[in-house]
C-alpha cells in the first residue's frame, strides 16, 4: 500500500513543488524535536503589545465614551468605531489567522504545526469578551507554541496561569473564604468565595476527565488552591494586567484532591497549584484521556486500546515528554493509514486544498499592513471571513472543551454544502500550471480510482471543484 493519505492524515498535504519523502513515517516524526521560527515575514506583535491594544479598548471605551457620550446614543456609536480601528479590534484577529496558516504551509514542519492546531483546542479559549481580537492568538504563539517540545506537565502549567486562561475561566474572581480579602469581605457584609470555573476545567478538560472520578469535593479543594491565580485590576488598565499570585485571596490550609493533600510550602503558596498540576498531569487516567484525544483527533473517531496503549507508554517512559508522545502517535497513525479514515475538520480541510491547489494564501504580508486609521480593508478582513464561511473560526469556539473532534459534528448538510460552494468558488484560484495527476500521485492512495473520475472534467477549475469537496479529499 502506497500510504500517501498519511500526508494528508497528520499534516496539509504535500504541495505542488514539493518531492514525496522517501520515509513517510521518519519525515513526520523528525519534525517533533524543534518548534521552527515562526514563518510570517511581517510583523507579528508581541502579546505585551496586544494587550496594550486591549488595555486601551476597554478603559476608553468603557470609562470616556460611555461617560462622554452618556445621552447620545449615535455619537458613541460612532465613536466606538473610530476606537476600533485606533486599537486594531477589526484587524489583530485576522493578523493571527494569517501567522497561523502561514505557519502551517511554510514552517517546514506541517505536522508540528498540526498538532499546535490540536493543543490550541485542547486548552481552548473560549469567544468571550475580545479575547478572540487581541489575546487568544498570542496565547497559542507565545504560551503553548515554545512548549511542545516539553513536558506535558510544563504545558499545562504554563496554560493553566496564563493571562487568558486565567480570565477565561474567571479565576480572578475567586477569593479563599478564609483568606485575608475574604475575611474583610465578610466583615463589609460581602460575599467571599472561590470561583469552580478554572479547577473543574483543568481537571475535566485538560488532564484526568471525570474518568479520573473525582468528586465536587475535589473541585472545590482544587478552587481553594487555586484562589489567588489573578490578573490585578487597575481603573487605568481594567482586567488588562499582568498575571499574579495574591497571597491575600489565598484560601489557607491543606487541601486534598483526588487522594493527595497538598499545604503550604514556605511563604508562598503558589506552589501547591503546581504540586497539584504535576500529579494531576501524572495519573494514570490523565495518559489515557490525552492519548485518546490524539487518537481521535488523528486516527479516527473510536480509537481502540491498542492504538492508545503505545502513546500511553511513551508517556510513562519519558515522564510525559511531548516529543515522544506525538512520535508514538505518528507511528500509530502510520499502522492504521488506510484501515481507518478521518473526516477532517473544515479549517485542516481548507488549509489542504490551499496547499495541494497551490492557492495563494494567507494574505501577503503587504496586504495586511495596518494603519490604525481607517476601517480595515476588505482584503485585511478576508481571512477571518474565509474562516467564518466555512465554519470553523480558530480562536473563537463557543465552549471550554474547544470544537469537536467527532466527524458527525461536521457532517451537517449545512456544513458540507458551505464546502462544496467554497471549493466551487476556489477553482479559479489553483494555480494556472497544476498537474492535478501529480496531485493526486502525491497524496492520496486510490490513485486510479481518483484519476478516472476526474477524466471527464477538462479544466483546472472543474477538477478542482470535484476533487477538493470528494469524499477523497474530506477523508484520510
Amino acid at each position: 500500500m502506497m500510504k500517501r493519505d498519511f500526508f494528508r492524515k497528520v499534516g496539509f498535504g504535500l504541495g505542488l513543488d514539493e518531492a514525496v519523502p522517501d520515509d513517510p513515517l521518519g519525515w513526520a516524526q523528525a519534525q517533533m524535536d524543534e518548534v521552527p521560527a515562526l514563518s510570517w515575514k511581517g510583523d507579528i506583535p508581541s502579546g505585551d503589545a496586544l494587550m496594550d491594544h486591549y488595555a486601551d479598548w476597554v478603559y476608553t471605551r468603557r470609562r470616556v465614551l460611555r461617560k462622554k457620550f452618556k445621552n447620545d446614543r449615535k455619537g458613541l456609536e460612532e465613536a466606538n468605531e473610530k476606537l476600533r480601528y485606533k486599537t486594531g479590534e477589526r484587524f489583530f484577529e485576522n493578523l493571527e489567522i494569517c501567522i497561523r496558516h502561514d505557519a502551517a504551509l511554510n514552517s517546514g514542519a506541517p505536522v508540528l504545526e498540526r498538532l499546535w492546531f490540536f493543543w490550541g483546542n485542547h486548552f481552548a479559549i473560549t469567544n468571550k469578551d475580545f479575547m478572540p481580537e487581541f489575546t487568544t492568538g498570542a496565547y497559542h504563539r507565545e504560551i503553548l507554541r515554545p512548549h511542545l517540545t516539553g513536558s506535558f506537565t510544563d504545558l499545562v502549567k504554563a496554560a493553566t496561569v496564563s493571562w487568558a486562561m486565567i480570565h477565561n475561566l474567571d479565576n480572578s474572581q475567586s477569593i479563599g473564604p478564609n483568606s485575608q480579602r475574604g475575611r474583610s469581605k465578610r466583615e463589609q457584609g460581602e460575599l467571599a468565595t472561590v470561583n469552580e470555573n478554572h479547577a473543574r476545567e483543568l481537571m475535566e478538560l485538560h488532564t484526568v476527565s471525570p474518568d479520573a472520578g473525582y468528586t465536587q469535593e475535589d473541585v472545590i479543594d482544587l478552587s481553594y488552591i487555586m484562589a489567588g491565580w489573578e490578573h490585578e485590576w487597575t481603573e487605568s488598565r481594567e482586567e488588562c494586567n499582568p498575571v499574579r499570585f495574591n497571597q491575600k485571596s489565598h484560601e489557607p490550609g491543606t487541601h486534598t484532591v483526588l487522594g493527595k493533600s497538598y499545604k503550604q510550602r514556605g511563604l508562598d503558596s503558589s506552589n501547591k497549584l503546581m504540586d497539584a498540576i504535576e500529579d494531576l498531569c501524572s495519573h494514570p487516567q490523565c495518559r489515557q484521556f490525552i492519548a485518546t484525544k490524539l487518537c481521535r483527533h488523528f486516527i479516527c473517531d473510536d480509537p481502540t486500546e491498542a492504538m492508545t496503549a503505545p502513546i500511553v507508554a511513551a508517556w510513562e517512559q519519558t515522564d510525559g515528554h511531548l516529543p515522544a508522545i506525538h512520535k508514538a502517535l505518528l507511528q500509530v497513525a502510520w499502522d492504521h493509514t488506510g484501515i481507518e479514515r478521518k473526516f477532517h475538520n473544515p479549517e485542516v480541510w481548507f488549509l489542504q486544498m490551499v496547499k495541494m491547489g497551490g492557492v495563494a494564501w494567507p494574505p501577503s504580508p503587504r496586504t495586511m499592513t495596518y494603519t490604525f486609521k481607517n476601517k480595515p480593508r476588505h482584503n485585511q478582513r478576508r481571512p477571518e471571513n474565509v474562516m467564518r464561511e466555512i465554519g470553523l473560526l480558530p480562536y473563537r469556539p463557543a465552549q471550554p472543551n474547544g470544537y469537536s473532534d467527532m466527524s458527525s459534528d461536521w457532517l451537517s448538510p449545512e456544513l458540507l454544502i458551505r464546502r462544496l460552494t467554497f471549493a466551487s468558488e476556489s477553482g479559479t484560484k489553483v494555480r494556472k500550471d497544476i498537474d492535478f495527476n501529480a496531485v493526486v500521485e502525491k497524496n492520496f492512495d486510490k490513485v486510479e480510482e481518483i484519476k478516472d473520475y476526474l477524466t471527464p472534467y477538462k479544466t483546472r477549475f472543474g477538477k478542482a471543484e470535484v476533487l477538493f469537496p470528494s469524499y477523497w479529499m474530506l477523508m484520510a
